[in-house]
């Protein structure tokens, strides 16, 4: 009778969890942060999701074994071409101010990035997200987008399998700058790892596989969209998603 209950109750858990869609999968540990989770199992195999907005660059739904997942690939991407839906996927983001939006984000053609949708004027929290190094000669880079604004600006910080670096990048005035480049990290090889983004106020942290490198201050607040970020020919696949905002 105990090792029946024991069964029901452990079968009891498992189907809330499922129901819920918050499952954690062997990436994302307990102590993660309790936000929404995005995954993308009842998206489109070859389509966009549901939740994200490409700007630049290809982004599509890919299978990973049984698993669903959100793709940038640059292999399939004419470098600097913006996305198919920019223009619908800008207005919807920003309104009347999409124009400005669409002319500063093509300085940086380089860069793939898509926006989630419903995350808005993100200020503080935290920004988790699941990532998985596939190909790319030039570059393999996972990256989370923030403070991303009407006209264009944004950060990332962004890990590289092909680089022992973990770098917090700026996007503004149609430049890239690094504001704070940390070596000897160890590169995040075959398989999936976690790229994590803390912000406090004007203060950013940035860990890679639950590990902090990234303790950097702005000189200015921080408010705006959030997203996924890569770099040239990457083809890297992204999964659950956290945006939790305090």
């Amino acid at each position: 009778m105990k090792c029946y209950r024991s069964f029901c109750f452990i079968i009891a858990i498992v189907t809330v969890s499922i129901v819920s869609g918050i499952l954690l999968t062997p990436e994302l540990s307990a102590s993660e942060p309790a936000g929404r989770i995005i995954d993308f199992q009842k998206d489109t195999i070859g389509a966009e999701p549901k939740t994200f907005l490409s700007i630049m660059g290809v982004w599509l739904i890919e299978k990973d074994g049984a698993r669903q997942v959100y793709a940038v690939d640059g292999r399939k991407w004419k470098q600097g071409t913006l996305s198919q839906q920019l223009v619908d996927n800008a207005k919807s983001v920003f309104g009347p101010e999409y124009a400005l939006f669409i002319k500063n984000i093509s300085l940086y053609n380089e860069f793939p990035l898509s926006i989630c949708k419903d995350c808005q004027s993100f200020r503080n929290g935290s920004l988790t997200v699941s990532f998985k190094a596939i190909a790319g000669k030039e570059d393999q880079a996972a990256g989370i987008a923030f403070n991303i604004k009407a006209e264009g600006e944004y950060l990332a910080v962004r890990a590289n399998a092909l680089e022992n670096n973990l770098v917090l990048f700026k996007f503004e005035k149609g430049k890239r700058s690094s504001l704070q480049w940390i070596k000897n990290v160890p590169p995040p090889g075959k398989g999936w790892h976690t790229l994590k983004v803390l912000i406090k106020d004007r203060k950013i942290e940035g860990y890679l596989d639950g590990k902090k490198y990234i303790d950097y201050t702005l000189k200015t607040d921080i408010n705006g969209r959030v997203g996924l970020w890569s770099k040239a020919d990457s083809h890297v696949l992204f999964d659950n998603f956290i945006a939790k905002q305090k």
